[in-house]
């Protein structure tokens, strides 16, 4: 496995980790996982567009969270998919529609900043 899929991998363990903890009403547990999804998507940003283009495939496959989670942080690179991805999301039901939405509206009103320019 070279090291852009393992990074790949740690985002989206750590997205489902973290969704698994907060079911489970453990905060201080999810944070540590976003904290370490957070780091595996920086160390994918350090290398360009194709860090960033290595976590499109989870957009489209796999838990509906890291799908969610993969189209926030591909707004502004991959804009009209993610879009796309979080629309669809976002008409569903419970904490997945309400991410998807809520990064939706974060970005419509200027405030998302997940991955800068």
């Amino acid at each position: 496995m070279t090291r852009v899929e393992k990074l790949v991998q740690q985002f989206a363990d750590n997205v489902e980790a973290q969704t698994d903890a907060m079911h489970r009403g453990d905060a201080k547990t999810g944070n540590k996982h976003a904290k370490r999804y957070i780091r595996a998507f920086e160390s994918l940003r350090a290398l360009g567009d194709e860090g960033r283009d290595a976590l499109v495939a989870l957009m489209f496959e796999g838990r509906a969270d890291v799908r969610v989670m993969a189209a926030a942080f591909l707004l502004r690179h991959r804009h009209d998919e993610a879009s796309r991805v979080l629309q669809e999301l976002a008409r569903g039901e419970g904490f997945v529609a309400f991410s998807a939405a809520e990064a939706l509206k974060r970005w419509d009103e200027g405030t998302w900043q997940l991955d800068p320019a």
